[in-house]
């Protein structure tokens, strides 16, 4: 099974359509006045729908059992044939494009059963999404209609002076590469405000779009990176702050000792993580890419 912990948990939803076709107008309106030997086809099938849709980990492999908290079917007749539409939503961390998928195969698969005792020419054809919203490549649009350049700053005295090797800072390009971000510079410098403080300003002044720092973040004397952000920031952000906590919360208990800080500075976005590797990585996870909407109200805004 694929390992989805790194992920989060968002707003998901899934549409899929079947198509059931009969041979005579004669099956429809057996259909529409509840007349089929079987039974009431469109409650029943809609029954064995709804039932698939949730027990779709149990026939599918590699599929997650999700808490779907929503499933529609409708039907469209049209002519000779009858259209099953279904919508799942749910909250997790994976799409539900193939629940909506399993159960109009099953609502058809239904029909079909109930169907030919009275017409020896139905067919089930078109299985297929029709539309899914809510993963994250509804969030990567924003890289296609922005240009977001990105500056990474490591803030460390060992590393610095050549004592450690960074892994963070790195692990933090790699994932921004992985949404087409632009790398403007990669930098170390050791723990110090004033250094901190200026490197900043800098970038900001470059109208680099988004400011990453990484370390100087914890309790040490020499941890800070927040003292040296914080009086710069012009409107912080601190739900980004308390999405990386309560993300790093549910992996580990002392994500709450954490002292990461956003916010803007003019129309660039600055970010301190954590200076583990670890930390790093799951702080990206927890934000990216929803975080880049943040751009396209930017776009917005300038363009207003």
């Amino acid at each position: 099974m694929v390992n989805i912990t790194y992920k989060t948990n968002t707003l998901r939803k899934a549409i899929a359509q079947a198509v059931v076709r009969v041979s005579s107008p004669e099956t429809i309106e057996a259909i529409e006045q509840r007349k089929v030997p079987k039974g009431d086809v469109f409650e029943m099938a809609k029954t064995a729908g709804l039932f698939a849709a949730k027990r779709t980990s149990d026939m599918i492999p590699d599929c997650h059992p999700l808490p779907i908290e929503y499933t529609g079917i409708t039907y469209e007749i049209e002519e000779l044939t009858v259209k099953i539409k279904v919508e799942i939503h749910t909250i997790y961390k994976t799409g539900v494009e193939v629940e909506a998928m399993h159960a109009a195969s099953v609502v058809a698969i239904t029909m079909y059963d109930m169907l030919k005792p009275i017409d020896q020419g139905i067919s089930i054809e078109n299985i297929k999404l029709l539309e899914k919203k809510g993963g994250k490549t509804d969030y990567r649009k924003v890289v296609e209609e922005n240009r977001i350049s990105a500056s990474v700053i490591v803030c460390s005295d060992s590393i610095s002076a050549g004592e450690k090797e960074d892994r963070a800072g790195k692990a933090i390009i790699g994932k921004l590469k992985t949404y087409q971000v632009e790398i403007e510079d990669y930098v170390i410098i050791p723990d110090e405000k004033d250094e901190i403080q200026k490197l900043v300003k800098q970038k900001c002044k470059d109208n680099v779009s988004l400011v990453i720092l990484t370390g100087g973040t914890g309790l040490s004397p020499r941890d800070v990176t927040p003292e040296a952000v914080k009086p710069l920031l012009e409107r912080p952000v601190p739900g980004i702050e308390e999405a990386i906590r309560a993300y790093g919360q549910d992996r580990t208990p002392y994500s709450m000792l954490s002292r990461s800080v956003s916010g803007l500075i003019g129309n660039t976005l600055v970010l301190a993580l954590p200076g583990s590797t670890k930390g790093a990585e799951e702080s990206m996870d927890a934000v990216f890419p929803a975080i880049m909407h943040i751009f396209r109200v930017i776009a917005a805004f300038k363009h207003d």
